[in-house]
Formats: structure tokens, C-alpha cells, sequence
């Protein structure tokens, strides 16, 4: 059963064909997003596990890894969404600022209440994890290009998963249509709108099936840079055109010629086929 028609089976036909999208949010004791990212986070630990074994990396390289990269696509996403999305809730008192870096709200009677992260994006999640790798690679002595390409082999795993818990979660909806495919999304409006989520998690579950048969066919090119540089450039060149489908997060934005997904996307883009097309040199 393919990845669409596991989802469809999870809602319920609505009229003239489209999904009626209410899903419980939690799994037992989990909430679906949270388990999707752990999900999505451990398929790839197992998939760069591999790739160091397959490149005959030493084991005690490997094991910070995860932790250098659970923080820094936590951090990074968080403060991506907070200074990129809503500034002028987060930065402009001291309650914002705690709630930036803590999983809490505080509430009108002086209280507070536990959250979770409500808000994480993943432009800043990307760049929290550059971030990582380079400490971790001032750490352990290997190559920024050689862990840079392991991760982007991997990375499409994550973020197919991520995109799912967002689906779960009905957040990041798509705009109104009347394709025959379209997800009613309950808890927002009784409106069928493209599913944008479930279009970026097809996206990026072929991104690794695509990443891992190009890391077969051309094991020479990993630690050039080439495969984090296609990497960068599959996702957020589809991420900028996907965005066309997605209502707008925050109001701000439709002031915009492009909205902020857009805007963050093209640095990377450029990154991407900088890293693709720059004179090549494998560094081990």
C-alpha cells in the first residue's frame, strides 16, 4: 500500500470524494507529531549509521552525532519559527522570550501551562543543524563535507515524517480547491483544501529513495559536497513552488510579493547549486 492511499485509509470519504481529516491527535501517551518526529529522526541514525559503516568511519565518531543533531534541528527550527514568523510576540517581552526557548504559555491569571513547541520551522531547522555539524565536526576531526553528505542522504526520511506529524496535527493546510483529492481539514474549517502536508512528505520519501541510489551509483561524490548540495536544492526548490498550494502562517505575509517560506527558500537554493557545481574534490 503506498504512502497516499495508508493516509486516505486514516480519514473518512467525505461528499463528492474528498477527505474528511480528523485524526486523534495522540497515539496512546504520544502525540502524533511528537512520535513522527522521533520517527523520522531515528530512520535516520539508522540510515547514517550505515553510511559509516559502509565507509569504514570508527564507531566512537558516530555516537555524538545524534546528539549534536537532535539539538541543533530542535534549536534552530524553534528560533527559525519565532524570529522568522512571529517576532512581534517573541521578542517583545520577557514572557516571549521564555516561551521561545521553554514548551510553555503563560496565561492570563499569572499561570502557566505545558505546551510543547507550538511552532518550529524548518528553514531554521536547517540551518540549526549546518550549525551542529560543523561543531561536530570541530569535535571529531572529520570531514564538514563528508558528514554533510551522509546527513543530506538521510535527511529525507526526517523530513517526510516531520511533514506527517504536521498532517496529523491539521497545521500548515493547504488553500481552498476542488481537486478530487482534497482533505477536509475538521479542526480548521469544514473547506477542502489541498493537502500540502501529505505533497511534501511524497516529495521527501522519493528524495531518499532518490539519495540512496545515487550514493550507489556514484560513491565517489560522497564528501564533495555534491549530494548535500542536491539535497538542499531538491527540497527547498519544491518547498518555494509547493508554497503556492499553502495558505499563508502568519498575516504579515500577505503583504508580501512571495510569503516567508518563499523568501527563506532561495538562500538555500543558491547554497544547493553552489555546493552541486563547485570544482569538486572529495575530502576524506
Amino acid at each position: 500500500m503506498g504512502l497516499i492511499g495508508l493516509i486516505g485509509l486514516m480519514g473518512n470519504m467525505g461528499q463528492m470524494g474528498y477527505i474528511l481529516w480528523n485524526p486523534s491527535l495522540s497515539f496512546g501517551p504520544f502525540r502524533w507529531y511528537s512520535l513522527c518526529w522521533l520517527i523520522g529522526l531515528m530512520l535516520a541514525y539508522f540510515v547514517v549509521k550505515r553510511l559509516y559503516k559502509e565507509q569504514k568511519i570508527k564507531d566512537e565518531l558516530f555516537d555524538p552525532l545524534f546528539f549534536y543533531c537532535f539539538i541543533g534541528i530542535l534549536l534552530g527550527a524553534r528560533l527559525g519559527h519565532c524570529i522568522f514568523y512571529q517576532p512581534d510576540y517573541f521578542l517583545t517581552s520577557g514572557k516571549g522570550l521564555v516561551e521561545m526557548f521553554l514548551p510553555i504559555h503563560f496565561l492570563a491569571d499569572g499561570g502557566w501551562k505545558f505546551t510543547g513547541y507550538e511552532g518550529l520551522a524548518s528553514h531554521g531547522g536547517t540551518l540549526g543543524l549546518i550549525i551542529a555539524l560543523w561543531l561536530y565536526v570541530k569535535h571529531t576531526k572529520l570531514s564538514i563535507w563528508r558528514v554533510l553528505d551522509n546527513i543530506a542522504i538521510a535527511t529525507g526520511t526526517t523530513a517526510c515524517f516531520i511533514r506527517l506529524g504536521n498532517l496529523m496535527n491539521s497545521e500548515i493546510i493547504g488553500k481552498v480547491t476542488d481537486v478530487p483529492w482534497a482533505f477536509i481539514f475538521e479542526r480548521v474549517d469544514m473547506m477542502p483544501r489541498h493537502p500540502g502536508q501529505l505533497y511534501e512528505a511524497i516529495a521527501y520519501a522519493i528524495l531518499f529513495g532518490l539519495m540512496w541510489w545515487l550514493h550507489k551509483k556514484m560513491p565517489q561524490k560522497i564528501g564533495t559536497g555534491w549530494f548535500f548540495g542536491f539535497c538542499l536544492f531538491y527540497i527547498f526548490t519544491f518547498r518555494f513552488f509547493i508554497e503556492y498550494t499553502k495558505e499563508i502562517q502568519e498575516a504579515f505575509e500577505a503583504s508580501l510579493p512571495l510569503d516567508m517560506g518563499q523568501i527563506l527558500s532561495i538562500p538555500f537554493i543558491v547554497i544547493g547549486l553552489v555546493c552541486m557545481f563547485r570544482k569538486q574534490k572529495t575530502y576524506l
